[in-house]
């Protein structure tokens, strides 16, 4: 009878771990596909996804390499289904290296491309400025303007309620090479002038790339790459008029940080994850952490997420050198919940 005891008492454990494991199986993301989709360029980097006019506009630098060499341009490429993508622009500007694209959709209906503006003379950097362009369809766009000041990365624009709002990062070097970074939090109504809603002088270790996105009850919440220290993440949420935070570390190490809310309330992060050599991953969030659940095939250099919501699954465009030659790809991934 012990045995017997014995018997079910082991069976009842291993019932529970079976189905503790088809719980988490269940709670965790499926990568549902992932292909490359660009790699004409000779370095293909830094990615950006939108929802237009019912088609899909991922953009990215083509370049040399990460960084130096050849100047930078901006691809634009567009796909009805998101499996044959065709270009439909190449942005360029005479000694300047466009860094970094970013897309989003004016109130006024145009696609507004964002980019960093570099200036290097071999491999000493010489300035930055942000650049805008406008298009009505995606395929024809305006010669890129710059905006804000020299020195200064407004790294991506969300809009919400007819107004745009973006971090930009001034970078100061002193005589000695030490670099400080000055972060503002700015708003607009046209992509061309900026106005200050307010400094984030509570922030340290040189914070650079923020993706800041709303939330219910008109609540923004930012994400914030770290340079120095300990390089965490961090996360901060204000409500209007946005000039008072909350600020909490995430113990990640960001790189091309961007988050996406679900038609459910629930948040979901996309970034660089460092320990064992560097991958994108996806991360569950809330307002306060961050917890990478699936990574995403990657490696070598790698990250700068898009991330839309389209038909039950959360699309994300990435780059990544793991397969020899930096490429742009695209996954498809199950979110459970909510996902067909």
């Amino acid at each position: 009878m012990h045995g017997v005891g014995l018997m079910c008492g082991l069976a009842a454990v291993l019932c529970g771990l079976l189905v503790a494991g088809a719980a988490v199986a269940q709670d965790t993301p499926e990568l549902v596909s992932v292909k490359m989709i660009w790699n004409q360029g000779q370095y293909n980097a830094f990615t950006d996804l939108i929802r237009f006019q019912d088609k899909w506009f991922c953009t990215f630098r083509e370049g040399e390499s990460h960084v130096y060499g050849e100047d930078g341009t901006i691809r634009i490429i567009a796909s009805d289904d998101g499996e044959t993508w065709e270009s439909m622009a190449l942005l360029a500007e005479g000694g300047i290296d466009l860094r970094d694209p970013k897309l989003s959709v004016m109130p006024d209906g145009r696609l507004m491309m964002l980019a960093g503006g570099s200036v290097y003379e071999g491999k000493e950097y010489k300035g930055r400025q942000p650049r805008v362009a406008f298009s009505k369809d995606g395929v024809e766009w305006t010669p890129t303007q710059r905006i804000l000041g020299e020195g200064e990365w407004l790294w991506r624009v969300t809009w919400h309620k007819d107004k745009g709002y973006g971090v930009t990062r001034l970078l100061t070097i002193e005589p000695d090479g030490k670099k400080h970074t000055n972060v503002r939090l700015m708003v607009t109504t046209d992509g061309l002038h900026y106005d200050e809603i307010v400094p984030w002088g509570e922030l340290h270790d040189r914070p650079n790339e923020t993706t800041v996105r709303f939330l219910d009850n008109d609540e923004m919440m930012a994400m914030v790459r770290r340079e120095e220290g300990d390089t965490t993440g961090w996360l901060g949420t204000s409500m209007p008029p946005y000039t008072e935070w909350t600020w909490h570390q995430t113990g990640h190490r960001f790189g091309g940080p961007n988050f996406i809310q679900l038609p459910d309330g629930s948040l979901w992060g996309a970034s660089r994850y460092y320990p064992g050599g560097a991958k994108t991953v996806l991360a569950r969030m809330t307002r306060d952490s961050y917890e990478p659940v699936l990574t995403l095939p990657s490696g070598g250099d790698t990250s700068y997420p898009g991330l839309v919501w389209h038909d039950g699954l959360l699309w994300m465009s990435y780059y990544s050198s793991h397969e020899g030659k930096a490429s742009i790809y695209l996954a498809k991934i199950r979110i459970p919940g909510l996902s067909k």
